[in-house]
């Protein structure tokens, strides 16, 4: 007890200040991890954020902001992150934190919460476009991208994941517009001769592409089924749902071209006046509806390890102002939410489930062994 002021002050110094990598940190938790996770139905990349609400203006990246845990603009910090899921748990492996704009260009403020030197502004989906390319780049497997509606209406967002060769299935939002199924815009205009060939595709007063919420409510009713998607914690999670093939359509503008086909997927609640989400997904033509839908409701786990993460394991309890503090003090709360992922998969797992699950021997019970009452 004489010294718990000492001890204090070496964990701050240790959490705050010392130089070491909190993405290495990430690296070595999830590889001690992942091999305990069971990806034999299935594997998905889940990219979203989340907001810490924060007073003040000196704690590094806090700025007036949408703020999800408070569900409107306020003072907050937000930081993006990547999990790896399967259907037995799900876990971030990297994580960053959000550097608004006004502080990556305040020199004084960056140099007194520590912002590194290299670090320049970049908006979220770029954020987590690098952290999926850092990954990709160390041998991590591609699996299927999720994310909400935040990521999924950036064009730029989507194209880019297909042109690393990840499978999607995003949100969007209802004012997103496609090509319906069986319209095709014309063909670019022919090329004059001069400058370069036009490679955007044409519309017409009568060709026009139209809203996934104008296409969700052209529909007929037989094109809904309603599907059940996994076990809630009252009832079985079930919608109604249609899945059709679509064209987005971009803009006639930029890098507008002719888009490959994707799924529109449309969720339509019992009982209410129009449907509630949509997502876009590249996964195959030939997914079965209910694999779509139980596809696009992975995403559940990422608010579940936020939830678990801030109540249970004090990642919104930081109070330090710094760069290095943050990251390192959210490195050490997953790290904890790993190791107890991983004991609790190890425990649930049949005897014999994986050829690297350690099988535990039962005692043997004695032959003239009788049990009580």
């Amino acid at each position: 007890p004489v010294h718990a002021s000492a001890r204090h002050q070496s964990l701050h110094h240790f959490v705050a200040k010392a130089e070491w990598s909190d993405e290495q940190m990430l690296r070595r938790v999830c590889q001690w991890v992942v091999p305990k996770m069971d990806f034999s139905e299935g594997g998905w990349w889940i990219i979203d954020d989340t907001g810490f609400p924060k007073k003040g203006r000196h704690s590094v990246g806090v700025a007036r902001q949408y703020c999800g845990v408070l569900g409107k603009q306020d003072n907050c910090q937000v930081a993006v992150s990547v999990s790896l899921s399967c259907s037995q748990g799900s876990l971030p492996v990297a994580w960053q934190l959000y550097l608004p704009k006004e502080w990556a260009e305040d020199e004084d403020r960056r140099r007194k919460a520590g912002v590194p030197e290299t670090l320049q502004f970049a908006t979220k989906t770029e954020i987590a476009l690098e952290q999926l390319r850092r990954l990709l780049a160390e041998g991590a497997p591609r699996h299927c991208v999720l994310a909400d509606a935040g990521y999924g209406v950036d064009t730029e967002f989507r194209r880019t994941l297909t042109e690393m060769g990840l499978e999607y299935v995003v949100g969007v939002t209802s004012a997103v517009v496609v090509w319906p199924p069986g319209v095709e815009p014309l063909p670019p205009a022919p090329y004059s001769g001069n400058g370069r060939p036009p490679v955007m595709p044409r519309r017409t007063p009568e060709l026009q592409p139209m809203s996934v919420k104008s296409l969700a409510m052209s529909l007929p009713a037989s094109a809904f089924q309603t599907i059940s998607w996994r076990e809630g914690t009252n009832h079985t999670l079930s919608d109604r749902f249609a899945a059709v093939r679509v064209r987005h359509a971009g803009g006639n503008s930029g890098k507008a071209r002719l888009r490959a086909q994707q799924w529109l997927l449309i969720e339509w609640p019992h009982g209410q006046a129009e449907p509630t989400k949509y997502f876009l997904s590249t996964l195959p033509e030939t997914m079965p509806l209910n694999e779509l839908v139980s596809a696009a409701h992975q995403r559940w786990r990422i608010e579940r390890d936020y939830q678990d993460l801030k109540q249970d394991f004090g990642l919104d309890h930081y109070e330090g102002r710094g760069w290095r503090g943050f990251h390192h003090h959210a490195s050490l709360c997953i790290a904890a939410y790993g190791f107890l992922m991983a004991e609790r998969m190890t425990a649930e797992k049949p005897i014999g489930g994986k050829k690297n699950f350690a099988i535990r021997a039962l005692p043997e019970v004695p032959e003239d062994y009788v049990p009580r009452g």
